[in-house]
Formats: structure tokens, C-alpha cells, sequence
């Protein structure tokens, strides 16, 4: 099996494909027409966030059987010409939910508690001058609100409870039942703006989400509101949080994602001091770039060889299969 690994991953993704033999090689150039001559005849590819695979890139491809994202976003994937030539789309669902759940919690944290701020007036030898600090808060008995209960979803709320908060959720495609069974409460996209001390979003970007969250959403939530997008960041409009951040319409937020990455250097968030920005990397600890490098590269080798193996909800388009 040639197998083509398109952007670095950990040595322990290389070993499980050597592992069985695979013919594996790295493409460091993302230019269109290299792309086009380095995957004509691989049976499988890991891909990370870049580049996109578009159809004028993939028809070329004559052997590929399967797409395997190092990650669960599959946007620069271009899914309906996968299923139209019943080429598999596997993403790593069960790798990334701790790591993005914590760096959830931290940034709730961080944006709520004047780390920054306490940090610098301890360091300029201004320790008697706390109470000039801007007020800070708990999280105990406050509201969040989390929109898309999938896996990461799910692992946000966990964490957000054992701090004793109230948990709501929003996601139209997750059964009553089973948010509740989670210990959670379902509500709507609107009341949830309105009631949230704390937003976090888990949704796949797509036509239905883009702009999900944008100047209507800001004008309606509380002035102390915090929210977290580490999901796609298209899915928050930037223009409308810069305006809800300047004008201190909300508390504060946190962007692990952008509308456009690598965002511009004069992106007019950065001059901004009630954001937190980190650069796409809520995934990215140690322990879960070793899990997904591995669960890249399993999703790869059981599709082509032993589906019994196969963790058959990693595939994306499983319908079009007969599992």
C-alpha cells in the first residue's frame, strides 16, 4: 500500500503504517500541480488542516480509497466528490476531545480570573495595589452554554460540571435523552445566547453555521459573557466580535481558530486586550498528536485490510459502504 502523509505528524503515526508494510512518504510541498503528481497512484493519505483537496486535485487520483484527517474538521475535504467516487473520509473521533476540552477550561479561566493582569502587577512590585485589578469571577453556579455535543462537546460539559456549573446545550441533531443522560439541558440557540455566562462552540462548519454567532447574536448577551471558538472559525464572525470586544458589549473571548488562517498580522483583534488567541493548536498537546497520528494511520490500515478492526464512526461517509 502507498500511503503519502501530507504535513508532519508524530513518529508514531510513521511506525503503524511501516508496521504493516506500507510504502509511506511525506509531501511537504501543497502546491496544487505537486499535490496532483505526488497522490496520483497512493491508496490512502493523512492530511492535516492544510491544504484543501479539491475535486481539480483528487480526479487525478486514480487508486485513493481513503482520506484519513488527522483531526476531526474535514472542511478543506471536498466530501461530496469523495462520495461521489466512494472514496472513504476517516477522522480521528476519539483522539482530540481532552485536549480541546481543557484548553476550554483554561481559557474560561484565564479570561475570568486576571491571570494576565495579576501576573504583571506582581511583577512590577505593585503587590498592595490588587485591588485595583479589574473585578474577577467564579465559575461556580454560572451558566455555559455549548453549542455541538459531539465527543468534544460532550468532554466540555463534563469538566464544566465538575465545577459545579449549570451545563445547557444546544445541537437540533442530539436526542433529548441523550443530553440529559449527560447531565446537561437542552435548549435554544437564542435563550442560550441570552442566559450564558460562558459560550463554547463545537459545530462543524457548513452553510447552516457559518456566521452562526455574529452582530445579532453579540447584542443580545450578557455584558459579562465569555466565548470560546475552537472549533472553525468562520463560524463566529470576526468583524461582529471585534465590534462586541471593543465596545465591551461582552466580557471577553477566545479564538483557537480564524475566519482566514494564518490570520493577517494586522488583524484587528490583535490589538485587543479581552481576547485570547492561540494559533489553531487546542489539539496539539504531546498525548494527542501521538493519538491522532496513530488513529490517522489505523483508520488508513483497517479500511484497506481489516475492517473487522475498523472503527466504523471515525468514517464519515459510512453510508456509502457496505459495513
Amino acid at each position: 500500500m502507498k500511503i503519502a502523509i501530507i504535513g508532519e505528524i508524530h513518529s508514531e503515526g510513521w511506525e503503524t503504517l511501516k508496521k504493516y508494510n506500507c510504502n509511506v512518504f511525506e509531501i511537504v510541498n501543497f502546491e496544487k500541480n505537486n499535490l496532483k503528481k505526488e497522490l496520483k497512484d497512493v491508496d490512502g493519505t493523512i492530511i492535516r488542516a492544510a491544504p484543501h483537496l479539491t475535486s481539480n486535485i483528487l480526479e487525478g487520483c486514480s487508486n485513493i480509497k481513503i482520506i484519513a484527517r488527522h483531526g476531526v474538521g474535514y472542511d478543506n475535504i471536498d466530501l461530496e466528490y469523495l462520495n461521489q467516487n466512494n472514496i472513504a473520509l476517516g477522522v480521528t473521533g476519539t483522539s482530540n476531545s481532552v485536549s480541546v476540552a481543557e484548553q476550554v477550561l483554561t481559557s474560561f479561566l484565564y479570561l475570568t480570573k486576571n491571570i494576565h493582569q495579576s501576573d504583571q502587577l506582581t511583577r512590577r512590585g505593585e503587590f498592595n495595589k490588587k485591588s485595583s485589578l479589574p473585578d474577577f469571577f467564579e465559575l461556580y453556579k454560572k451558566n455555559v452554554v455549548i453549542f455541538g455535543f459531539g465527543r468534544i462537546g460532550k468532554a466540555v460539559a463534563k469538566r464544566c460540571l465538575a465545577f459545579e456549573t449549570n451545563v445547557y446545550v444546544y445541537d437540533p441533531f442530539i436526542d433529548k435523552n441523550e443530553i440529559e443522560k449527560h447531565n446537561c439541558k437542552i435548549i435554544d440557540k437564542i435563550e442560550g445566547i441570552k442566559i450564558a455566562d460562558y459560550i463554547t462552540i463545537h459545530l462543524p462548519l457548513n452553510n447552516d453555521t457559518k456566521n452562526f454567532i455574529s452582530d445579532e447574536e453579540f447584542s443580545i448577551m450578557k455584558k459579562k459573557a465569555i466565548i470560546v471558538n475552537s472549533a472553525r472559525g468562520s463560524i463566529v464572525n470576526e468583524h461582529a466580535l471585534f465590534n462586541a470586544l471593543k465596545n465591551k458589549k461582552i466580557l471577553g473571548a477566545a479564538l483557537d481558530v480564524f475566519e482566514k488562517e494564518p490570520p493577517e498580522i494586522d488583524n484587528p483583534l490583535f490589538d485587543l486586550s479581552n481576547v485570547l488567541l492561540s494559533p489553531h493548536n487546542a489539539a496539539l498537546t504531546l498525548e494527542c498528536r501521538k493519538r491522532m497520528a496513530v488513529e490517522s494511520a489505523e483508520n488508513i490500515i483497517n479500511f484497506l485490510s481489516n475492517r473487522e478492526k475498523l472503527n466504523k464512526n471515525n468514517i464519515i461517509n459510512k453510508e456509502i459502504f457496505n459495513f
